[in-house]
């Protein structure tokens, strides 16, 4: 597997949250709308600002998104949260205050028991986020990724 990358579901503010994603986690965003789009005649016309497939990437990520509806509701089970692995406490303390506003921090960044610093955002459009930094990188140690696993349950 080369990569995973997440694809999320707005309902009419893809273009805010993923400029806003961009101020936070910096690289290339291209935004498709509707109208701009060649299936734009298949959608109602109020459509036509709306965001079809959004992009940011860079070195270490990809988040894809867009406007169009989900054919079924969002639930547990059904919802993703995405996890920031940072490289520094410098970039995880800039993330943090980042992706923090307008939002609502769940669990400030601290200091773990697998030497680690934790922590969990809610974003100002419903995202949730998990970052961390782990001060024993690089990360192919496995116990590391397990503790990670043991603390989110």
């Amino acid at each position: 597997m080369k990569q995973i990358s997440a694809y999320m579901h707005f309902n009419g503010n893809c273009r805010e949250a993923m400029l806003f994603y961009q101020t936070c986690l910096g690289g290339e965003l291209n935004l498709l709308s509707v109208g701009e789009s060649p299936l734009a005649s298949q959608f109602p016309t109020g459509m036509a600002p709306r965001i079809l497939h959004a992009c940011l990437t860079n070195d270490r990520l990809r988040l894809m998104g867009s406007d169009l509806p989900l054919s079924h509701e969002p639930a547990i089970g059904n919802s993703v949260s995405m996890i920031l692995e940072c490289s520094s406490e410098a970039e995880i303390n800039e993330l943090a205050a980042s992706l923090s506003v307008g939002g609502d921090v769940l669990h400030p960044l601290e200091n773990t028991f697998w030497d680690s610093v934790f922590g969990d955002i809610a974003d100002q459009f419903g995202f949730h986020w998990y970052l961390n930094y782990d001060r024993k990188q690089p990360h192919g140690d496995l116990t590391q990724t397990n503790h990670l696993s043991e603390a989110l349950v």
